[in-house]
């Protein structure tokens, strides 16, 4: 994966995104704003905006500044938010590997369907970490590769054209969770079949690594290594 496969990918998708992707992910878009529990006054970054199908569901009493690396996916965002008239949102181009913000700048951090996306998953999650206030949450929304089964084999047979598709089919939960420098908190199945997972990440160490075992998961959080059984599912795109 490099940045110019994931902007020539994103720059086919742009005009059909929201028909092909909108309903498909947007029981995960909700759940992971609704855990954010976002409070009057917080600050929130989306890494990863795409086209703004996301932006109505935050609450207007928080500011929320949308980056994407893809203009043409970011030009339908802006259609978006002015059409709703969305004003507590900000819409910038912005790499998530190389953030053009302060240190602890953000309440809450929200990444959704990119993490697979990224050329450097780690340093997408170094960046996060840095803009996030100590003691602040990232939530994280992908999907993450099967173990074994018929979804494992079609993961591995798509991996060779990780490019040209925009994402990488191969992209196990154990291996993302170890790139983190932060406490893992859940890990929960959203949208259809559970395909994906909502990663819940707290920002407790500003210095020095923090491992995610011998931390107890949220109380409604299911417990995943590397996800639930998905011998019998299919592998849709990702974004």
């Amino acid at each position: 994966m490099d940045h110019q496969s994931v902007l020539s990918a994103y720059r086919r998708y742009a005009g059909v995104y929201d028909v092909l992707f909108g309903p498909l992910f947007e029981p995960g878009r909700r759940r992971l704003i609704a855990a954010m529990d976002c409070r009057p006054g917080e600050t929130v970054l989306e890494a990863g905006v795409g086209t703004g199908l996301s932006l109505p569901h935050y609450p207007a009493h928080v500011g929320v500044v949308g980056i994407d690396l893809s203009p043409h996916m970011l030009e339908r965002a802006h259609q978006r938010a002015q059409r709703m008239d969305l004003k507590n949102i900000d819409l910038r181009c912005m790499d998530v590997q190389q953030l053009d913000f302060p240190d602890d700048h953000f309440d809450k951090v929200a990444c959704m369907y990119i993490a697979s996306v990224v050329p450097d998953p780690e340093a997408m999650l170094a960046e996060l970490k840095r803009v996030c206030r100590a003691g602040g949450d990232v939530f994280v929304l992908n999907h993450f590769s099967g173990s074994q089964g018929a979804v494992r084999r079609i993961e591995q047979s798509l991996s060779p054209l990780a490019r040209r598709l925009g994402f990488r089919p191969l992209f196990p939960l154990d291996d993302f969770v170890a790139l983190t420098d932060m406490e893992l908190v859940a890990a929960n199945p959203v949208n259809a079949f559970g395909y994906w997972t909502l990663v819940h990440l707290r920002n407790t160490a500003k210095n020095g690594k923090q491992t995610a075992s011998g931390h107890a998961l949220a109380e409604t959080a299911t417990p995943i290594a590397d996800g639930h059984d998905r011998s019998e599912e299919t592998a849709p795109a990702e974004r």
